[in-house]
């Protein structure tokens, strides 16, 4: 692989070699700085380069493909894209299509999600039309290509996105499968947060010369977090919750379970908070829903499990609240960090009852947090701004 390139300082995308009309859609957006993995990426993928991205959710990897993409792919005919992105769920998928798109009209290409529990027949519908960019789920991908109402033959563009998660979801086989039939002269992105194992056979099989861009470096730590951990009783616990969530513009929740994730939801909301679960339960429309209300800043507060939260890919959550404990402390970083995303901070607020404080403690432990359980109640005025109080006080 060829080395990381080092550049200058970039202050503006148009210094990275965007279009005027790419730089004035992301400019209307509030858009106006590019993160790392941008300045790094999008002079290489304007040149056609095969690159190998070490960038973990967050970073503002879908621009750095995506823009680039847009701007050189050529237009498709029916049925035959020229650009394709894979991608493990089908809340990125729709997230991917959702961010590309005020670029997409600007450069007068189409971007279209497609994926499992969507209707097949209206995606088949919009692929007969003629779509430029498919961002695509492996397993639905192969069942339209299994209908033959998609061809990869004319596919200039290739991303592989969240290959790492596409290997811990069991979908690389499925992935390859797509890949080797992509005869064409192409060009092969691929980003991932750990490049080693499999990830690294998927790069020696399907990047030719790839330039390796490290953007991984900087961990989110618990020193970036402000954490706090609240005592509560039982019957005062989702009340607790609504005052911390309240002055906040975003704040996600986590329940262990889906139906304590639905039931925090409607208890929310008898607080006037307005609020939403997510979980696998619900019909894909309605978790999309969610999703984009939440990401728009509609939808103050999102609750999701464990399980549903590996598809949220949303910047500027103020406040990440473990209304039940995590598992262990690799699931309380995991949780923790979607506050602590592109350089932010943010507040961390774990809810104890008098029989998870022991648990509690033990992932405090681990992570070397030494920060004492106080016990609030829902009227306590400390709640409305945590991160003001000193717990040690």
């Amino acid at each position: 692989m060829a080395g990381t390139t080092v550049l200058d300082a970039v202050d503006c995308f148009s210094d990275l070699g965007l279009t005027d009309e790419i730089v004035a859609a992301l400019a209307d957006r509030g858009i106006t700085a590019p993160f790392p993995v941008q300045t790094m990426t999008i002079p290489d993928v304007l040149a056609g380069r095969d690159v190998c991205g070490k960038a973990k959710t967050g970073s503002g990897k879908t621009l750095a493909f995506g823009l680039p993409v847009l701007q050189i792919m050529p237009a498709a005919a029916p049925r035959r894209p020229t650009g394709l992105v894979l991608a493990p769920t089908r809340e990125l998928a729709s997230q991917i299509e959702a961010e590309l798109a005020a670029a997409a009209r600007v450069a007068n290409r189409t971007v279209l999600a497609v994926y499992g529990g969507a209707p097949i027949g209206k995606q088949i519908d919009r692929l007969n039309q003629g779509v430029d960019l498919v961002v695509a789920t492996p397993g639905r991908m192969i069942d339209l290509l299994d209908r033959n109402s998609v061809s990869v033959a004319a596919v200039a563009h290739v991303v592989i996105d969240e290959a790492d998660r596409m290997a811990d979801m069991g979908f690389l086989p499925q992935v390859e499968w797509i890949l080797r039939r992509i005869d064409a002269d192409h060009q092969t992105l691929l980003f991932s947060a750990t490049l080693d194992g499999a990830v690294n056979s998927l790069v020696s099989r399907y990047q030719r010369e790839p330039v390796t861009h490290d953007v991984t470096s900087r961990r989110i730590t618990v020193e970036e977090m402000t954490h706090r951990f609240v005592g509560v009783h039982r019957l005062d616990k989702a009340k607790v919750a609504a005052a911390v969530a309240g002055p906040a513009r975003r704040t996600l929740m986590f329940t262990r379970t889906r139906v304590a994730a639905d039931r925090l939801a409607r208890d929310l909301t008898d607080q006037r908070v307005k609020a939403a679960a997510i979980h696998g339960d619900l019909p894909q429309s309605v978790r999309e829903r969610a999703l984009r209300d939440f990401s728009a800043g509609n939808l103050p507060v999102l609750v999701a499990t464990d399980v549903a939260a590996r598809g949220i890919h949303v910047d500027d959550v103020d406040v990440v609240i473990h209304y039940d404990p995590p598992s262990d402390h690799k699931a309380y970083l995991h949780r923790s960090g979607r506050t602590a995303r592109a350089g932010e901070t943010g507040l961390v607020v774990t809810l104890s009852l008098w029989d998870q404080e022991l648990e509690v403690k033990r992932i405090q432990k681990r992570l070397g947090l030494e920060s004492p359980i106080v016990e609030m109640l829902s009227n306590d005025e400390r709640l409305a701004d945590l991160a003001a109080w000193n717990p040690e006080g």
